[in-house]
């Protein structure tokens, strides 16, 4: 009996092991579809739309601001491609790099339910890379001071 549970753990544990090697395979194959398709979808933007295609974003602070309102009127003038939150996280997540890109792999990995929600997720990158909606409201009252 004994010898039946140590031969079946050992074989949960290979099967395991196998499925890890498998994930990580998974997703490695998964952020190079993310890039290519980033960069197929430079190359394929309409000729007829008033909005450039967005830059990629790295998770320079400074540039979020810029990053977003590119990418929002751009899914606006295109809102036929984007028809719901899951279709616009994917285009954000498809022009991430660098530190923005390593700090979207946990929730892709996790399957979070933040990928299928536009404003959540908007709402988390504004947390992680440091824009603070108060901040710009703070701002405008100092202003009204001078």
């Amino acid at each position: 009996m004994v010898d039946e549970l140590v031969l079946l753990l050992h074989a949960l544990l290979m099967r395991h092991r196998a499925l890890s090697i498998e994930n990580s395979q998974l997703m490695e194959q998964l952020r190079l579809l993310v890039c290519e398709r980033a960069s197929l979808l430079r190359q394929v933007r309409p000729p007829s739309c008033p909005v450039p295609f967005p830059e990629t974003f790295n998770g320079e602070s400074s540039r979020l601001p810029e990053f977003i309102v590119q990418t929002a009127s751009y899914m606006l003038v295109n809102e036929n491609r984007f028809c719901n939150d899951a279709m616009k996280v994917a285009f954000l997540i498809s022009l991430l790099t660098g530190e923005a890109e390593e700090w979207v792999v946990p929730y892709i990995e996790m399957d979070s339910p933040i990928l299928g929600d536009y404003r959540a997720f908007l709402d988390e990158m504004k947390q992680c890379f440091g824009w603070d909606d108060d901040e710009d409201d703070d701002d405008d009252e100092e202003e009204d001071d001078y």
